[in-house]
């Protein structure tokens, strides 16, 4: 019973990457209780696999990085180079000081400003079997568009799932055309709180190969 729990942690492996964790590039094990962890290899390096089970290869999507967040919010003139904190070479800029106290008074006036933008919904219901149905729409949507950033929610009283991150409402609707022979009841919605969209567009994800646990049939064995 525990190594199915395994089985099933480790199978949900492939989704919960483009739903943007990061990418494992050896073997991973994991439980329910502790999540995934590294198993332990023999004295060759090889990992030891329990036996009636094997390993077998799986590719995973990671998203690629989105616009750089570490500098929101922060002044431009004081991330700078300078000798002081170790960096090659100071760099000056001579400027008002009106400048800067106008800067400063920005950013702490937007301190905790949202992106407003555009994402498609592709479902939208209160019936009694929509936290599943939900949840199938989502991971059809994921299997199809490893590209595009995919979230579920519930607001009382009703199960969403919205795709992708769009500063204009004719992003969106390239998308939408897109989708809409698979999802006919999509739509466009404005949403704040959006999250950065990727800087490489052409290449939103970046596929990794996962070894994934599972157990062999009855009476086989390697």
């Amino acid at each position: 019973m525990e190594m199915n729990r395994i089985i099933a942690c480790i199978a949900m492996l492939p989704l919960m990457a483009v739903l943007s964790l990061p990418a494992f590039s050896q073997s991973v094990y994991g439980t329910e209780e502790a999540g995934p962890v590294f198993p332990e290899r023999d004295s060759t390096g090889a990992y030891i696999v329990p036996e009636g089970y094997a390993l077998k290869d799986s590719i995973i999507y990671v998203p690629a990085p989105a616009a750089d967040t570490l500098l929101a919010g922060k002044n431009i003139f004081m991330e700078l180079p300078s000798r002081t904190k170790g960096d090659a070479a100071d760099v000056t800029v001579h400027q008002s000081g009106d400048i800067l106290q106008s800067m400063n008074a920005h950013f702490a006036a937007n301190s905790s400003r949202q992106i407003s933008g555009y994402r498609v919904r592709i479902f939208f219901d209160n019936k009694r079997t929509s936290r599943d149905e939900s949840q199938a729409v989502m991971d059809r949507f994921v299997a199809q568009y490893h590209d595009v950033p995919a979230y579920r929610s519930y607001v009382n009283p009703y199960f969403k799932v919205t795709v992708g991150d769009f500063r204009t409402k004719s992003e969106a609707m390239q998308l939408l055309k897109q989708i809409r022979g698979e999802f006919p009841a999509a739509f466009i919605v404005k949403e704040k709180g959006i999250n950065y969209p990727v800087v490489d567009k052409s290449n939103a994800v970046t596929a990794d190969t996962v070894q994934v646990l599972y157990r062999l049939p009855e009476g086989v064995s390697l």
